[in-house]
């Protein structure tokens, strides 16, 4: 970076922005309606049943809790590499994690069932479980950035936006990295049951979260016309390709292990050969929307000279991540248990052994959307009453090898 830019709020004014307000403020009035009618009716006016427990709740909150610690992805790269070209996108980077969680979490406290329960939770500790730990994790992740978005703000602090971006990246790894768990300490079920779901869901929150703040600073700069320079964007384009080919890598570990293990054969043939939605969710949303064709976008040259095309890459990497979330909480949950590995039992009339059904309704389907408008909401109203936002990220500003023609 060339010289320190300011940074400067948004005004704010304009009859575009109070409407993206009012859009984002209907989705989530619409998300409250629906957690009312949830909890007033009980869950069985849901697709969940005693089969499939964590329904499109889920997906959207775990999607959009792996995209918070992606989202800072950017910050860390800043701080705790010292990459000074980032520097500028270091705030917003912040504040969209923060907004990410915020809104991921808000869907799983209403999807309790009893969100005043919620109490209990953050008051008592099972050390020994998963979630536990995870709540400890979101909670520190809260704080830690916070304070790291409170030293880029105050220039005496200054001195210490290192060391709190470093205590960030380490933060941010290991919330991932219990999430991640939650899936694989899950001995009992097939599709999870795997250490190396720890490192897949770290790189899928790479790309969806660069994805997601990619879609927000073009928005943002192309709302307020303010200039973003070819330096940062190809930047962040060809990173994103970078964690777009790396998720599928170890996606195709992840079944390649399964595939040589006796015990998860029958699962990975449900994925990937005869699982009906789920394995059309696997090859056509996430490998083919989430994964090749962004590739294509991004590394072939007379597509990637397009905003445009990157623009609808990075969405397509969005939708092939919820695919893929889709596929990991809802395809894991459908296929059978195995109850005794080894044994032979004989099955009763209570759908042993049967694939499980689902069909999200559209209280689900609201309430999920509802955490996503929480989470742009807090970005659009903040960056109005805060600096968040550099005047320009253009490249005499922001590149250090830039040099007039």
């Amino acid at each position: 970076m060339k010289k320190n830019i300011p940074f400067i709020a948004i005004e704010g004014r304009s009859s575009g922005y109070y409407s993206l307000l009012a859009l984002l403020g209907a989705f989530i009035l619409a998300s409250l309606g629906a957690f009312y009618y949830m909890e007033h009716h009980g869950h069985y006016v849901t697709g969940m049943d005693n089969q499939i427990v964590w329904g499109m709740p889920h997906v959207f909150a775990v999607f959009l809790i792996v995209a918070a610690s992606g989202a800072l992805n950017v910050a860390s790269i800043s701080s705790a590499f010292n990459k000074k070209a980032y520097k500028p996108l270091a705030r917003l980077s912040g504040l969209l994690a923060l907004a990410l969680l915020a809104g991921g979490l808000m869907i799983l406290v209403l999807d309790l069932g009893r969100p005043e329960r919620l109490v209990i939770a953050m008051t008592y500790y099972n050390l020994k479980s998963i979630f536990a730990w995870n709540m400890l994790l979101y909670n520190g992740f809260f704080a830690i950035v916070i304070v790291y978005i409170w030293t880029m703000m105050q220039r005496n602090l200054g001195q210490y936006t290192r060391a709190a971006g470093i205590a960030a990246f380490i933060w941010r790894l290991a919330l991932t990295t219990g999430t991640g768990s939650i899936f694989g300490f899950l001995v009992a079920r097939q599709g999870y049951d795997a250490a190396i779901m720890a490192p897949m869901f770290i790189l899928m929150s790479f790309s969806f979260g660069l994805a997601v703040f990619l879609l927000v600073l073009m928005a943002s700069y192309s709302w307020t016309e303010r200039p973003i320079g070819d330096a940062i964007f190809n930047r962040l384009k060809n990173l994103l390709g970078i964690f777009v080919a790396s998720v599928l890598f170890i996606v195709a570990i992840y079944h390649l292990t399964n595939l040589y293990e006796a015990q998860h054969q029958g699962f990975e043939a449900f994925i990937l050969l005869n699982g009906g939605i789920y394995t059309q969710m696997f090859w056509i949303g996430q490998v083919m929307i989430g994964g090749i064709i962004p590739l294509i976008i991004f590394y072939t040259p007379s597509l990637a000279k397009s905003r445009g095309l990157v623009g609808l890459g990075a969405l397509l990497v969005i939708i092939g991540g919820l695919a893929q979330v889709y596929g990991i909480i809802i395809g894991g949950q459908a296929y059978p248990m195995t109850l005794f590995p080894g044994k032979e039992v004989i099955e009763t009339t209570f759908a042993d052994g049967a694939i499980a059904s689902y069909t999200p309704t559209l209280a689900e389907t609201l309430l999920g959307l509802g955490g996503v408008a929480v989470a742009l909401f807090l970005v659009a109203f903040c960056v109005k009453i805060m600096n968040f936002l550099p005047a320009s990220l253009a490249d005499k500003d922001v590149d250090p090898h830039y040099k007039a023609s």
